[in-house]
């Protein structure tokens, strides 16, 4: 059948990378309320790992950078996947790398930074900075005290905006917190999906008005739709 084209992707504005979607071994968490995204991760191994190398093979290495993601942290791919990482990135010599891994795996990072050949820019997906929201309403599983901590570990968060419950000010705090402590930094705004939870166009409609100078900070990504990496 071939490689989706929803797994590959080019992105040129601001950070220009390819971009690759990868299966990997269920989210060690797997519980947030607000997504379904798990569905695209498995149980077998070899299949995966076929499956991935398929899709990494369309990396030219032109922009220089890599990105990748999948259902989960970038340590639940499969052993061979992470080891056709590290041979492109010296085979066509990228010059860094952008994985994503939640709060649990924070003790493992220095690890992975020095097993790949190039610097990583690692992503967690905070959600919120607001404690409550994202503990009991998000159940995301990730205890941090604040923003300084997580700049301890990771070097971008990313932040979802537009839910049914949060209000402006947490927004405004969070946006403070991702331009205060972070270089880098992701905005998704939320899309319904089969999850129970809701967006909330009024708050969408306020963010994207009193936000508007985010589309043209080349440290942040403002995510309007799911799909706008070009994968997914």
């Amino acid at each position: 059948m071939g490689v989706p084209e929803e797994r590959y992707s080019r992105i040129t504005k601001k950070h220009p990378r390819e971009i690759c979607l990868l299966r990997g071994f269920p989210c060690a968490w797997g519980k947030c309320s607000f997504c379904d995204y798990i569905d695209d991760n498995g149980r077998d191994g070899a299949a995966m790992a076929a499956l991935n190398r398929e899709v990494l093979s369309q990396v030219t290495g032109e922009l220089g950078v890599l990105e990748v993601i999948n259902s989960g942290s970038c340590f639940e791919l499969p052993e061979e996947t992470l080891k056709d990482i590290e041979r492109i990135v010296r085979e066509k010599q990228l010059k860094g790398l952008f994985f994503e891994a939640h709060w649990m795996y924070r003790s493992k990072l220095a690890q992975m930074r020095s097993r790949m050949p190039a610097p990583i820019v690692f992503k967690i997906g905070v959600e919120t900075f607001d404690h409550d929201f994202r503990q009991r309403v998000l159940n995301k599983h990730a205890d941090f005290a604040g923003p300084k901590q997580v700049a301890e570990y990771f070097d971008s968060p990313c932040l979802m905006v537009g839910i049914q419950g949060q209000t402006k000010d947490m927004i405004r705090y969070d946006m403070d917190c991702l331009k205060r402590y972070f270089k880098l930094g992701t905005v998704n705004v939320y899309n319904n999906n089969t999850t129970p939870i809701r967006r909330d166009e009024e708050l969408v409609a306020w963010f994207m008005d009193e936000y508007r100078w985010l589309l043209e900070d080349p440290a942040v990504e403002v995510l309007y739709e799911i799909t706008d990496f070009g994968v997914g």
